[in-house]
């Protein structure tokens, strides 16, 4: 990727300012038994650049508006648009890391990004470039020809995201990504999620049960009532940028966030 040009700097050449908009968005299916709505009535923009975070109880439909973003859903009402386009199938320019790595064992990491260039037909030599280029960033060099087995958790996210960031996708969706992680192993890749958002300005919906995660990493934090899940809330999160996560964490806005969308959930001062 080239250091002049960004994913969001490539996506404000379109004609929307907005990389994501829901406008009146309801999913609804059968049953054997009866008629479940999933969503009803959610509308949402999301500014081309901007990190969302998605929070609420499960099956409010969090997962949901990632599958309706990237095409693997259709919406029973409303409409979807991606840089200002309707979405009406799979959608190719986007990015997805899912709660597993779902890596293959018999590639090495290395391979395993790569396998997102083999289906995408990209060019090896830039294919190459762009995985070395992202296994720095995630700090995974040295370990290319490590194999899945050989990697702990934490590491083998990172080669899902690698992939998942191969093509520079100027939208990444991202369902509860580092759920299985231990707290020091989350919080070590929340800090860097974090650092490669600021550097890529890649627009990025997040799906978590993290409080504690949706306030760090977030610009806004879009709060779900329980189903069929609206929209309960829509948060600010006024800190800078950069986050250190000890000074972040301490940081009175922090509070107020975490405290808000506790509130929300109706989760009192409960951890997360």
């Amino acid at each position: 990727m080239s250091k002049a040009e960004t994913a969001a700097d490539r996506a404000r050449g379109g004609a929307s300012e907005h990389a994501v908009e829901l406008d009146g968005v309801a999913v609804r299916f059968r049953t054997r038994k009866r008629d479940v709505t999933a969503l009803a009535e959610v509308s949402l923009d999301v500014p081309v650049g901007e990190f969302v975070a998605i929070v609420g109880p499960s099956g409010c439909g969090k997962s949901t508006l990632l599958k309706l973003v990237s095409g693997l859903l259709k919406p029973s009402s409303g409409t979807v648009r991606l840089h200002g386009e309707t979405v009406t199938g799979p959608r190719h320019d986007i990015g997805f890391v899912f709660q597993r790595a779902a890596l293959l064992e018999w590639r090495s990491a290395k391979r395993n990004i790569l396998l997102q260039a083999e289906m995408r037909k990209m060019p090896a030599e830039q294919a190459r470039r762009r995985t070395a280029e992202l296994m720095e960033m995630t700090g995974l060099t040295g370990f290319e020809d490590a194999y899945p087995h050989e990697l702990s958790g934490g590491m083998q996210q990172r080669v899902a995201l690698c992939r998942a960031l191969l093509h520079e996708p100027p939208v990444l969706l991202m369902d509860e990504p580092f759920g299985a992680l231990d707290a020091l192993t989350r919080e070590q890749l929340n800090v860097e999620l974090n650092r490669i958002w600021r550097e890529t300005r890649t627009t990025v919906l997040l799906v978590t049960h993290s409080v504690a995660e949706a306030a760090y990493l977030a610009n806004r934090v879009v709060v779900m009532t329980s189903r069929p899940g609206r929209i309960a809330e829509v948060i600010d999160v006024n800190l800078p940028p950069e986050r250190d996560y000890a000074t972040t964490v301490a940081d009175p806005e922090f509070a107020r966030v975490t405290a808000r969308i506790r509130e929300l959930l109706g989760a009192g001062a409960a951890a997360d």
